[in-house]
């Protein structure tokens, strides 16, 4: 059995399971991943929220890290939550737009 690489596209593919339950959308969609740091089974996410007062904060940041430990080949996860730049609805992707119904 083939162990599978640990990339960009893996861990975003993770991170889709991960939905801000206010917007009922994935994070990646919604565009709150800015960067992702991968170090053998380390990885850190740097990532923002819609607001900052954001009411889930930590419950979408424990979603991300949560998600990632539970991977095989993910040994640490470490999230890091900013605010710059700030968000903005241009940050979605096509099918997060469609999905919130944000027009441009």
């Amino acid at each position: 059995m083939t162990t599978p690489i640990i990339d960009e596209s893996f861990v975003l593919n993770a991170l889709r399971q991960v939905i801000d339950p206010e917007l009922d959308c994935n994070i990646v969609d919604l565009g709150l991943i800015y960067d992702i740091q991968i170090d053998g089974g380390k990885v850190r996410v740097t990532m923002t929220l819609t607001t900052p007062g954001c009411p889930m904060h930590e419950s979408i940041r424990w979603g991300v890290q949560n998600t990632l430990l539970k991977l095989e080949e993910i040994d640490e996860a470490e999230v890091d939550v900013v605010w710059d730049p700030p968000w903005n609805p241009a940050m979605m992707t096509a099918a997060g737009r469609e999905r919130t119904g944000v027009v441009l």
